[in-house]
């Protein structure tokens, strides 16, 4: 019998990851075989992360919702589409008439990065406006930090770095969250670029630098402040910052306001290790990249200012090879004006606070709820309280293509497709390519995209015409922004194209969209509280792992107890490989303890993404807080302790 031919299609991955990598999906009989990295896109370069090569296990996955669910009881029971909609649209109808659009809540996370979701944001605000989320819980803190220190934000070509003499990652774990990085970096070290990591926390990006610096958590602003004051001394800060730097002497007296032993202190490091990073500075050119953990603490914005000003007094700020690189961002590549220009403002409840927030909203409440895009149980602090607000609303209607610890709160669930059958298009947070999504297998079942979802529900609310356009005329819509610079649908079709609206260097002109046009530096730093106490002496830290990509686990690993990993002189008297309980204010959870030497002393480390009804959500562990600007989430604040676990249980 003849094998059947094998056909290559290409498409993107479309899950929140810098990379959005181009993919390349290998095709027998309908059914994806293999996916590999997409070699012609000039920074997927062939190859794909852990999570990604295994993505196929998720894509037919037997526990996959192939149609629409309605609760009965604890349970679910299939329905039809025509009746699930139906009930919903009947719903909002009924809710927004009797108490005014505000009483539906609308989420969608980033659980698919794809332009055409935002169809589905002008479909509610269309609809309302409804009650959405404001700020978030990735960026929003740096985000605030850069806009009020330049007065815009992005970074500098990810292949700038081939410039680079010296290499700063500020709490960049590269290995687990941008990948595709690493060839670049690498390529970097073979020339002779000298590479710094800072980070609380030991991670497999140490290996590849010259110095590893581990101060305290939330020590970054001590740690920067000292390395300023340095070059303050020694005369080593460009002498004409003060031509494209306001507040310069203000910024020089916050360095000068300690001692470089007492700045030491505070960050938990060694003097040397502040000469060593002032030092780097020096060698120029010098990129700083900054990753995204470090402001997700009470000080974050703050913290993230302070390292936008010592790297922009060191000179390296406007030059090739140089910069502070935090977030790449579109440059204006798509126009999504479609979802703005209510005259009515939306009512927002802050998604850090999303389960106090359920619950606080009066005048209206919260009647109806709308998830999609994301797994707010799992991934948003106050996990508990999310999960009890969403159960307690008159209908929770989620859409996902599994049974999350979200879906489990719904009064129905709407099946949607995967990013391999999504017809989409992309833009990155990690660089400046521009790539579409195509579908490259079939949905099964009666599953449907999101934007069909959006188009059936229009129909019945009276939206039909608002919504009533082929998937293509919504992507050439989105690309008028740069359409006039040449680049079309077709063109995407043919490959990945760099956003040409987006600059090679950031600020070379030395000219900023601040007030003055000059770059805003940082004149005071407010002392933060020690995040650890007596009682709970560790600090929580949920980071980035290899098997899941946000609540979204490689199948097979997302199996409880999750693991903690803490150092050992720390963990008397557990032991290596036993069970033990986390504790928080607000809530405890079982772990299974992995002792790490490697790790500070004052950590205890999980990993991000465990589900609630695993019993491995860390998030269930964190109260619902705010950075002091830019409305993130606080999640590395959060102070534990370790017991032992009731005498009647075994500890193994």
């Amino acid at each position: 019998m003849e094998t059947p031919q094998i056909e290559q299609l290409r498409t993107a991955c479309n899950r929140d990851c810098p990379d959005a990598c181009g993919l390349v999906a290998e095709i027998q009989n309908g059914k994806v075989v293999r996916l590999k990295g997409d070699p012609d896109h000039p920074v997927t370069q062939g190859f794909l992360c852990h999570r990604t090569s295994r993505f196929l296990d998720r894509q037919y996955d037997p526990d996959r919702i192939v149609t629409p669910l309605a609760r009965q009881g604890s349970d679910f029971h299939p329905i039809g589409w025509e009746d699930a909609l139906e009930r919903i649209a009947r719903k909002l109808l009924q809710v927004r008439q009797e108490s005014g659009p505000t009483s539906i809540l609308y989420y969608r996370s980033a659980g698919s990065m794809g332009l055409m979701k935002h169809v589905t944001d002008a479909f509610f605000e269309r609809f309302g406006p409804v009650t959405i989320k404001s700020g978030d819980v990735c960026s929003g803190a740096g985000d605030a930090a850069q806009m009020l220190d330049f007065g815009d934000e992005d970074s500098h070509d990810i292949f700038d770095l081939d410039h680079s003499q010296t290499i700063i990652l500020w709490g960049k774990n590269v290995y687990v969250s941008q990948v595709h990085l690493l060839p670049i970096l690498k390529r970097a070290r073979a020339r002779g670029a000298q590479f710094t990591l800072i980070d609380p926390v030991w991670q497999q990006t140490a290996q590849l630098c010259d110095r590893f610096i581990q101060p305290r958590p939330g020590g970054d602003s001590a740690l920067a402040l000292g390395t300023a004051r340095i070059l303050f001394e020694n005369q080593w800060y460009d002498s004409n910052a003060g031509s494209y730097c306001d507040h310069l002497e203000q910024f020089q007296e916050l360095a000068y306001s300690r001692n470089l032993e007492t700045w030491a202190t505070l960050a938990d490091v060694s003097v040397a290790d502040l000469e060593h990073l002032a030092s780097s500075y020096t060698q120029q050119p010098a990129a700083t990249l900054i990753g995204w953990g470090l402001q997700r603490r009470r000080n974050g914005s703050a913290t993230v200012r302070t390292i936008d000003a010592l790297a922009s007094v060191s000179g390296n700020l406007g030059i090739a090879g140089g910069g502070i690189s935090y977030c790449c961002k579109r440059r204006g590549a798509f126009d999504l004006s479609f979802t703005t220009g209510l005259d009515q403002p939306a009512r927002a409840i802050p998604e850090p606070l999303l389960g106090p927030g359920i619950f606080a909203a009066q005048d209206p409440p919260i009647r109806v709820a709308w998830v999609s895009g994301g797994n707010p149980v799992a991934m948003l602090p106050e996990s508990d309280r999310i999960a009890k607000g969403l159960q307690t609303r008159e209908m929770t209607v989620v859409v996902d293509s599994f049974m999350t610890d979200t879906a489990r709160c719904a009064d129905i669930i709407l099946p949607t497709t995967t990013m391999l059958e999504e017809d989409d298009l992309l833009g990155a947070y990690g660089h400046h390519w521009l790539i579409e999504s195509r579908p490259v297998t079939s949905a099964p079942g009666d599953v449907k995209s999101d934007y069909e979802i959006t188009q059936e529900l229009a129909r019945r609310v009276g939206l039909a015409k608002d919504f009533s356009e082929d998937v293509d005329t919504w992507k050439r819509r989105m690309l008028q922004g740069v359409s006039e610079e040449g680049v079309s649908l077709d063109e995407l079709r043919q490959g990945p194209v760099r956003n040409p609206l987006a600059g090679q260097v950031m600020y070379a002109d030395r000219k900023f969209p601040t007030p003055t046009g000059r770059v805003n530096l940082v004149t005071d730093v407010a002392a933060a509280p020690p995040p650890t106490t007596q009682l709970r002496p560790l600090l929580l830290m949920a980071l980035s792992n290899h098997d899941s990509q946000a609540s979204q686990w490689v199948n097979g690993t997302r199996n409880g107890p999750a693991i903690a990993r803490v150092h050992p002189a720390v963990a008397q008297p557990f032991v290596d490989g036993g069970l033990a309980i986390v504790e928080s204010e607000l809530s405890q959870m079982t772990v299974r303890l992995e002792f790490d030497d490697r790790q500070r002393e004052d950590v205890l480390l999980l990993p991000k993404g465990g589900w609630l009804s695993d019993g491995c959500c860390a998030n269930a562990l964190i109260p619902g807080e705010m950075t002091d600007d830019g409305g993130c989430a606080v999640f590395y604040d959060t102070p534990v302790r370790l017991l032992p676990l009731p005498a009647d249980q075994p500890s193994h």
